[in-house]
Protein backbone atom coordinates (compact mmCIF):
# COMPACT_ATOMS: atom_id res chain seq x y z
CA UNK A 1 0.00 0.00 0.00
CA UNK A 2 3.09 2.07 0.69
CA UNK A 3 4.72 1.71 -2.19
CA UNK A 4 0.87 2.16 -4.19
CA UNK A 5 1.14 5.10 -2.88
CA UNK A 6 4.72 6.17 -3.09
CA UNK A 7 4.50 5.64 -6.76
CA UNK A 8 1.16 7.59 -7.36
CA UNK A 9 3.02 10.40 -5.38
CA UNK A 10 5.83 10.28 -7.95
CA UNK A 11 3.77 10.27 -10.68
CA UNK A 12 1.36 13.64 -9.29
CA UNK A 13 5.04 14.51 -8.57
CA UNK A 14 6.53 14.22 -12.32
CA UNK A 15 2.95 15.63 -13.61
CA UNK A 16 3.36 18.79 -11.38
CA UNK A 17 7.24 19.14 -12.94
CA UNK A 18 6.04 18.34 -16.33
CA UNK A 19 3.57 20.85 -16.45
CA UNK A 20 5.33 23.39 -14.43
CA UNK A 21 7.90 23.03 -17.07
CA UNK A 22 5.57 23.52 -19.67
CA UNK A 23 4.26 26.50 -18.47
CA UNK A 24 7.23 27.96 -18.02
CA UNK A 25 7.92 27.40 -21.74
CA UNK A 26 6.09 30.53 -23.14
CA UNK A 27 7.47 32.56 -19.77
CA UNK A 28 10.53 31.68 -21.26
CA UNK A 29 10.17 32.81 -24.74
CA UNK A 30 8.79 36.11 -23.45
CA UNK A 31 12.23 37.09 -21.52
CA UNK A 32 13.79 36.56 -24.99
CA UNK A 33 13.80 40.67 -26.03
CA UNK A 34 11.58 41.33 -28.88
CA UNK A 35 12.94 42.30 -32.49
CA UNK A 36 13.77 45.84 -33.93
CA UNK A 37 11.80 45.86 -36.82
CA UNK A 38 12.76 47.43 -39.93
CA UNK A 39 10.54 47.76 -43.50
CA UNK A 40 9.85 48.95 -46.48
CA UNK A 41 8.93 48.23 -49.99
CA UNK A 42 11.06 46.79 -52.64
CA UNK A 43 11.13 45.92 -56.34
CA UNK A 44 11.39 42.22 -56.30
CA UNK A 45 9.56 41.58 -59.01
CA UNK A 46 9.10 44.10 -62.68
CA UNK A 47 11.25 46.49 -64.00
CA UNK A 48 13.42 47.55 -61.31
CA UNK A 49 13.61 43.81 -59.41
CA UNK A 50 17.26 43.57 -60.93
CA UNK A 51 18.30 46.50 -58.48
CA UNK A 52 16.20 45.98 -55.72
CA UNK A 53 16.96 42.78 -55.08
CA UNK A 54 20.78 43.66 -54.81
CA UNK A 55 19.52 46.50 -52.14
CA UNK A 56 17.79 43.54 -50.16
CA UNK A 57 20.78 41.35 -50.01
CA UNK A 58 23.22 44.12 -48.62
CA UNK A 59 20.67 44.64 -46.15
CA UNK A 60 20.82 41.04 -44.98
CA UNK A 61 24.13 41.34 -44.74
CA UNK A 62 24.26 44.20 -42.26
CA UNK A 63 21.61 42.42 -40.07
CA UNK A 64 23.29 39.31 -40.42
CA UNK A 65 26.26 40.85 -38.86
CA UNK A 66 24.68 42.70 -36.48
CA UNK A 67 22.53 39.65 -34.89
CA UNK A 68 26.18 37.78 -34.88
CA UNK A 69 27.49 40.67 -32.37
CA UNK A 70 24.02 40.76 -30.29
CA UNK A 71 21.62 43.26 -32.44
CA UNK A 72 20.98 47.04 -31.44
CA UNK A 73 20.58 48.38 -28.38
CA UNK A 74 20.63 44.07 -26.69
CA UNK A 75 18.07 43.27 -29.25
CA UNK A 76 17.93 41.33 -32.71
CA UNK A 77 17.13 43.57 -36.24
CA UNK A 78 14.29 41.73 -38.49
CA UNK A 79 13.92 42.91 -42.03
CA UNK A 80 10.45 43.23 -43.10
CA UNK A 81 10.37 43.67 -46.69
CA UNK A 82 7.16 43.86 -49.45
CA UNK A 83 7.64 43.52 -53.01
CA UNK A 84 5.86 46.41 -54.52
CA UNK A 85 6.18 45.35 -57.68
CA UNK A 86 7.96 48.26 -59.93
CA UNK A 87 4.97 49.82 -59.24
CA UNK A 88 4.46 53.22 -57.29
CA UNK A 89 0.80 52.78 -57.00
CA UNK A 90 1.19 50.05 -54.85
CA UNK A 91 3.66 51.99 -52.28
CA UNK A 92 1.29 53.83 -50.64
CA UNK A 93 -0.92 51.04 -49.49
CA UNK A 94 2.50 48.98 -48.04
CA UNK A 95 3.84 51.14 -45.83
CA UNK A 96 0.24 51.20 -43.97
CA UNK A 97 0.34 47.87 -43.57
CA UNK A 98 4.29 48.36 -42.45
CA UNK A 99 3.31 51.57 -40.02
CA UNK A 100 -0.34 50.02 -39.02
CA UNK A 101 -0.36 46.77 -38.87
CA UNK A 102 3.34 45.45 -38.60
CA UNK A 103 3.98 48.40 -36.40
CA UNK A 104 7.50 48.37 -37.59
CA UNK A 105 10.54 50.35 -35.62
CA UNK A 106 12.02 52.17 -38.46
CA UNK A 107 11.00 52.75 -41.92
CA UNK A 108 12.90 52.66 -44.84
CA UNK A 109 12.20 53.38 -48.77
CA UNK A 110 12.85 51.45 -51.55
CA UNK A 111 14.81 52.00 -54.40
CA UNK A 112 14.16 54.32 -56.88
CA UNK A 113 12.67 58.12 -56.25
CA UNK A 114 9.45 56.60 -57.85
CA UNK A 115 8.94 54.51 -55.26
CA UNK A 116 10.21 56.17 -52.36
CA UNK A 117 7.97 59.59 -53.12
CA UNK A 118 4.61 58.08 -53.29
CA UNK A 119 5.60 57.14 -49.19
CA UNK A 120 6.37 60.10 -48.15
CA UNK A 121 2.77 61.33 -47.51
CA UNK A 122 2.09 58.45 -45.19
CA UNK A 123 5.49 58.72 -43.56
CA UNK A 124 4.45 62.49 -42.80
CA UNK A 125 1.19 61.48 -41.54
CA UNK A 126 2.84 58.76 -39.14
CA UNK A 127 5.49 61.53 -38.08
CA UNK A 128 8.04 58.73 -38.68
CA UNK A 129 11.79 58.88 -39.38
CA UNK A 130 12.21 57.93 -43.09
CA UNK A 131 15.61 57.02 -44.66
CA UNK A 132 15.39 56.93 -48.59
CA UNK A 133 17.65 55.34 -51.48
CA UNK A 134 18.72 56.56 -54.57
CA UNK A 135 16.12 58.94 -54.57
CA UNK A 136 16.55 62.10 -56.19
CA UNK A 137 15.43 65.37 -54.53
CA UNK A 138 12.83 63.20 -52.27
CA UNK A 139 12.26 65.94 -49.93
CA UNK A 140 12.26 69.06 -52.29
CA UNK A 141 8.36 69.83 -52.13
CA UNK A 142 8.09 68.16 -48.50
CA UNK A 143 10.65 69.84 -46.28
CA UNK A 144 10.13 67.12 -44.31
CA UNK A 145 11.97 67.27 -40.93
CA UNK A 146 12.81 63.34 -40.59
CA UNK A 147 13.79 62.34 -44.18
CA UNK A 148 17.54 60.94 -44.61
CA UNK A 149 18.70 60.99 -48.51
CA UNK A 150 21.21 58.08 -49.14
CA UNK A 151 22.71 59.60 -52.49
CA UNK A 152 25.70 61.05 -53.45
CA UNK A 153 23.45 64.03 -55.24
CA UNK A 154 24.23 66.96 -52.38
CA UNK A 155 22.62 70.21 -51.34
CA UNK A 156 20.96 70.80 -54.88
CA UNK A 157 20.16 67.21 -56.17
CA UNK A 158 18.74 68.24 -59.08
CA UNK A 159 21.23 70.35 -60.95
CA UNK A 160 23.93 67.78 -59.31
CA UNK A 161 22.50 64.98 -61.47
CA UNK A 162 23.72 66.60 -64.75
CA UNK A 163 26.35 69.07 -63.50
CA UNK A 164 29.39 66.85 -64.31
CA UNK A 165 27.92 66.25 -67.86
CA UNK A 166 28.15 69.73 -68.87
CA UNK A 167 31.48 70.69 -66.75
CA UNK A 168 32.79 67.70 -69.26
CA UNK A 169 31.12 68.86 -72.33
CA UNK A 170 32.39 72.30 -72.03
CA UNK A 171 35.76 71.06 -72.19
CA UNK A 172 35.46 70.33 -75.45
CA UNK A 173 37.15 72.38 -77.66
CA UNK A 174 35.51 74.35 -79.93
CA UNK A 175 33.12 74.62 -77.05
CA UNK A 176 28.83 72.77 -77.63
CA UNK A 177 26.52 74.93 -78.80
CA UNK A 178 23.37 73.44 -78.81
CA UNK A 179 21.98 70.72 -76.72
CA UNK A 180 19.19 67.74 -76.97
CA UNK A 181 17.04 66.59 -73.65
CA UNK A 182 15.36 63.45 -73.24
CA UNK A 183 14.15 61.55 -70.93
CA UNK A 184 10.93 59.25 -69.70
CA UNK A 185 8.04 60.96 -68.00
CA UNK A 186 8.24 59.65 -64.82
CA UNK A 187 9.57 61.43 -61.16
CA UNK A 188 13.37 60.46 -61.62
CA UNK A 189 13.90 61.22 -65.30
CA UNK A 190 11.88 65.17 -64.42
CA UNK A 191 13.81 66.03 -61.79
CA UNK A 192 17.17 65.12 -63.67
CA UNK A 193 15.87 66.55 -66.43
CA UNK A 194 15.25 70.06 -64.82
CA UNK A 195 18.21 70.16 -63.28
CA UNK A 196 19.74 69.66 -67.08
CA UNK A 197 17.61 72.97 -68.23
CA UNK A 198 18.97 75.32 -65.53
CA UNK A 199 22.61 73.50 -66.25
CA UNK A 200 22.69 74.51 -69.99
CA UNK A 201 20.73 77.84 -69.94
CA UNK A 202 24.09 78.75 -67.29
CA UNK A 203 26.35 77.10 -69.76
CA UNK A 204 24.96 79.02 -72.54
CA UNK A 205 23.34 76.37 -74.33
CA UNK A 206 20.66 76.25 -76.71
CA UNK A 207 18.36 73.29 -76.61
CA UNK A 208 17.20 72.28 -79.56
CA UNK A 209 15.45 69.13 -78.83
CA UNK A 210 13.46 68.63 -75.39
CA UNK A 211 11.78 65.68 -75.42
CA UNK A 212 10.08 62.81 -72.90
CA UNK A 213 8.28 59.59 -73.72
CA UNK A 214 5.84 57.12 -71.26
CA UNK A 215 7.39 54.89 -69.31
CA UNK A 216 6.01 52.11 -71.31
CA UNK A 217 7.79 52.91 -74.57
CA UNK A 218 8.91 49.76 -76.37
CA UNK A 219 10.32 51.51 -79.77
CA UNK A 220 12.76 54.30 -79.18
CA UNK A 221 13.51 54.20 -83.02
CA UNK A 222 11.21 57.49 -83.26
CA UNK A 223 13.10 58.95 -80.45
CA UNK A 224 16.12 58.51 -81.69
CA UNK A 225 15.48 59.58 -85.13
CA UNK A 226 13.66 63.07 -83.81
CA UNK A 227 17.00 63.91 -81.81
CA UNK A 228 19.28 62.56 -84.63
CA UNK A 229 17.36 65.52 -86.99
CA UNK A 230 18.62 68.22 -84.78
CA UNK A 231 21.46 67.65 -84.98
CA UNK A 232 22.86 68.76 -81.48
CA UNK A 233 26.37 68.93 -80.11
CA UNK A 234 25.90 67.28 -76.67
CA UNK A 235 22.63 64.46 -75.66
CA UNK A 236 21.45 64.60 -72.25
CA UNK A 237 19.68 61.31 -71.25
CA UNK A 238 17.74 60.24 -68.14
CA UNK A 239 16.31 56.74 -68.55
CA UNK A 240 15.36 53.73 -66.43
CA UNK A 241 17.10 50.77 -67.13
CA UNK A 242 14.27 49.10 -69.74
CA UNK A 243 14.62 52.47 -72.36
CA UNK A 244 18.79 52.80 -71.24
CA UNK A 245 18.67 49.83 -72.92
CA UNK A 246 16.41 51.13 -76.03
CA UNK A 247 17.69 54.41 -76.64
CA UNK A 248 21.21 52.63 -76.82
CA UNK A 249 20.44 50.19 -79.36
CA UNK A 250 18.14 52.23 -81.46
CA UNK A 251 21.30 54.53 -81.80
CA UNK A 252 23.21 52.07 -82.43
CA UNK A 253 20.98 50.94 -84.96
CA UNK A 254 21.02 54.50 -86.68
CA UNK A 255 24.43 55.58 -86.63
CA UNK A 256 23.88 58.15 -84.39
CA UNK A 257 26.79 60.39 -84.04
CA UNK A 258 26.90 63.73 -81.74
CA UNK A 259 30.22 65.30 -79.37
CA UNK A 260 29.24 63.54 -76.35
CA UNK A 261 26.20 61.33 -75.24
CA UNK A 262 25.17 60.90 -71.84
CA UNK A 263 23.84 61.65 -68.34
CA UNK A 264 21.57 59.68 -65.78
CA UNK A 265 21.31 56.36 -67.65
CA UNK A 266 19.83 54.09 -65.11
CA UNK A 267 20.86 50.36 -65.05
CA UNK A 268 24.33 50.68 -66.85
CA UNK A 269 25.69 50.52 -63.70
CA UNK A 270 25.13 46.76 -63.15
CA UNK A 271 26.57 43.74 -64.49
CA UNK A 272 23.07 42.27 -66.65
CA UNK A 273 23.18 45.47 -68.30
CA UNK A 274 26.29 45.81 -69.00
CA UNK A 275 27.01 42.63 -70.65
CA UNK A 276 24.27 42.93 -72.78
CA UNK A 277 25.01 46.19 -74.21
CA UNK A 278 28.85 45.40 -74.34
CA UNK A 279 30.38 47.27 -76.87
CA UNK A 280 27.32 49.76 -77.39
CA UNK A 281 28.67 51.31 -73.97
CA UNK A 282 31.82 52.58 -75.49
CA UNK A 283 31.69 56.51 -75.39
CA UNK A 284 28.87 56.36 -73.24
CA UNK A 285 29.38 59.12 -70.05
CA UNK A 286 27.45 57.83 -67.51
CA UNK A 287 26.76 59.99 -63.74
CA UNK A 288 27.73 57.83 -61.11
CA UNK A 289 27.18 57.17 -57.55
CA UNK A 290 30.35 55.06 -57.22
CA UNK A 291 32.52 52.96 -58.93
CA UNK A 292 35.57 50.76 -57.08
CA UNK A 293 38.30 52.86 -58.61
CA UNK A 294 41.40 52.63 -56.55
CA UNK A 295 40.69 56.28 -55.22
CA UNK A 296 37.23 55.71 -54.56
CA UNK A 297 38.06 52.42 -52.44
CA UNK A 298 36.88 53.57 -48.78
CA UNK A 299 37.50 51.55 -45.81
CA UNK A 300 35.77 48.58 -45.58
CA UNK A 301 33.67 48.86 -49.65
CA UNK A 302 35.85 46.22 -51.19
CA UNK A 303 35.35 43.98 -47.79
CA UNK A 304 31.68 44.22 -47.85
CA UNK A 305 31.90 43.67 -52.16
CA UNK A 306 33.69 40.24 -51.44
CA UNK A 307 30.88 39.39 -48.99
CA UNK A 308 28.26 40.16 -51.18
CA UNK A 309 29.81 38.63 -54.11
CA UNK A 310 30.67 35.51 -52.60
CA UNK A 311 26.60 34.88 -52.35
CA UNK A 312 25.50 36.71 -55.51
CA UNK A 313 25.17 33.63 -57.63
CA UNK A 314 22.81 31.70 -54.88
CA UNK A 315 20.84 34.74 -54.40
CA UNK A 316 20.20 35.34 -58.18
CA UNK A 317 21.32 39.22 -57.80
CA UNK A 318 23.61 41.45 -59.44
CA UNK A 319 27.45 39.53 -59.35
CA UNK A 320 29.22 43.07 -59.20
CA UNK A 321 27.11 45.07 -57.08
CA UNK A 322 29.03 48.05 -57.10
CA UNK A 323 25.52 50.34 -57.92
CA UNK A 324 22.99 49.76 -55.37
CA UNK A 325 24.50 47.62 -52.67
CA UNK A 326 27.18 49.61 -51.01
CA UNK A 327 24.74 52.29 -50.38
CA UNK A 328 22.20 50.07 -49.11
CA UNK A 329 24.92 48.77 -46.62
CA UNK A 330 25.74 51.95 -45.94
CA UNK A 331 22.29 53.56 -45.33
CA UNK A 332 22.17 50.66 -41.86
CA UNK A 333 25.12 51.90 -40.88
CA UNK A 334 24.24 55.52 -40.75
CA UNK A 335 21.10 54.18 -38.31
CA UNK A 336 22.99 51.50 -36.81
CA UNK A 337 25.62 54.69 -35.63
CA UNK A 338 22.73 56.67 -34.49
CA UNK A 339 20.77 54.29 -32.44
CA UNK A 340 23.95 53.25 -30.84
CA UNK A 341 24.70 56.66 -30.34
CA UNK A 342 21.58 58.48 -28.66
CA UNK A 343 20.75 54.69 -27.20
CA UNK A 344 17.24 54.92 -28.13
CA UNK A 345 14.80 54.29 -30.47
CA UNK A 346 13.47 57.22 -30.35
CA UNK A 347 13.17 58.72 -33.89
CA UNK A 348 13.21 62.62 -33.09
CA UNK A 349 16.31 62.08 -30.92
CA UNK A 350 17.59 59.98 -33.74
CA UNK A 351 16.91 62.43 -36.89
CA UNK A 352 18.52 65.17 -34.65
CA UNK A 353 21.39 63.45 -34.01
CA UNK A 354 21.62 62.96 -38.27
CA UNK A 355 21.41 65.79 -38.83
CA UNK A 356 24.56 66.71 -36.37
CA UNK A 357 27.14 64.13 -37.06
CA UNK A 358 28.99 62.84 -39.47
CA UNK A 359 28.98 58.72 -40.33
CA UNK A 360 32.04 55.98 -41.30
CA UNK A 361 30.45 54.39 -44.17
CA UNK A 362 31.48 51.88 -47.14
CA UNK A 363 30.48 54.56 -49.56
CA UNK A 364 32.91 57.46 -47.44
CA UNK A 365 32.15 59.85 -44.83
CA UNK A 366 28.75 60.88 -44.75
CA UNK A 367 27.27 63.99 -43.48
CA UNK A 368 23.57 65.63 -44.23
CA UNK A 369 22.29 69.03 -44.95
CA UNK A 370 18.92 70.69 -46.18
CA UNK A 371 16.43 68.82 -46.52
CA UNK A 372 18.21 65.50 -45.41
CA UNK A 373 20.66 65.49 -48.23
CA UNK A 374 23.70 65.31 -48.52
CA UNK A 375 26.31 68.41 -47.19
CA UNK A 376 28.12 67.64 -50.18
CA UNK A 377 28.02 66.40 -53.87
CA UNK A 378 30.30 63.50 -54.47
CA UNK A 379 28.77 62.24 -57.93
CA UNK A 380 31.23 60.50 -60.22
CA UNK A 381 31.85 60.91 -64.02
CA UNK A 382 32.85 57.95 -65.63
CA UNK A 383 32.99 56.81 -69.74
CA UNK A 384 32.82 53.50 -70.87
CA UNK A 385 35.90 52.58 -73.26
CA UNK A 386 37.73 49.85 -75.21
CA UNK A 387 34.69 47.66 -74.10
CA UNK A 388 35.50 44.50 -77.04
CA UNK A 389 33.15 41.60 -76.10
CA UNK A 390 30.64 42.39 -72.99
CA UNK A 391 31.63 39.63 -70.76
CA UNK A 392 31.82 40.13 -66.81
CA UNK A 393 35.21 39.42 -66.47
CA UNK A 394 36.31 42.81 -68.86
CA UNK A 395 34.19 44.82 -66.94
CA UNK A 396 35.98 43.65 -63.56
CA UNK A 397 38.89 45.85 -64.74
CA UNK A 398 38.58 49.30 -64.25
CA UNK A 399 39.74 50.91 -67.31
CA UNK A 400 36.49 49.85 -69.29
CA UNK A 401 35.07 52.75 -67.10
CA UNK A 402 37.42 55.45 -66.45
CA UNK A 403 36.49 58.36 -63.87
CA UNK A 404 36.56 61.34 -65.74
CA UNK A 405 35.26 63.49 -62.35
CA UNK A 406 35.68 64.71 -59.69
CA UNK A 407 39.11 65.60 -60.52
CA UNK A 408 41.03 64.17 -57.80
CA UNK A 409 39.91 60.88 -58.22
CA UNK A 410 40.42 60.56 -62.42
CA UNK A 411 41.68 57.38 -63.74
CA UNK A 412 41.60 58.82 -67.63
CA UNK A 413 40.72 61.45 -70.56
CA UNK A 414 37.36 61.73 -72.49
CA UNK A 415 37.00 60.44 -75.88
CA UNK A 416 34.37 62.29 -78.36
CA UNK A 417 33.21 62.56 -80.45
CA UNK A 418 30.33 59.66 -79.56
CA UNK A 419 29.54 56.79 -82.12
CA UNK A 420 26.99 54.60 -81.50
CA UNK A 421 28.27 51.32 -81.37
CA UNK A 422 32.19 52.25 -82.12
CA UNK A 423 34.72 50.18 -80.09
Amino acid sequence: MRAAITRRGLAARLCALLLTATLALPSARAAEPEPIKIGLGEAMTGSLAAIGKSGIAAMQIWAEQINAKGGLLGRPVKLIVYDNQSNPANVPGLYVKLLDVDRIDFVLSGYATNMAVPAMPVVIQHKRLYMSLFSLATNAEFHYDKTFAMIASGPDPKPAFSKGFFDLAMELDPKPTTLAIVGADAEFPRNATDGARNNAKAAGLKIVYDGSYPPTTTDYTPIVRALKATNPDIIYVASYPTDTAGILRAATEMGLKTRMLGGSLVGLATAAMKTQLGPLLNGVVLGEQWVPAPALQFPGVMEFLEIYRARAAAEGVDPLGVFLPPFAYARMQVLEQAVKATGTLDETKIADYIRAHTFKTVVGDVTYGRDGEWAESRLVWTQFQGIKSGSLDEFRKPETEVVLLPKQFSSGQLIAPYVAGNP
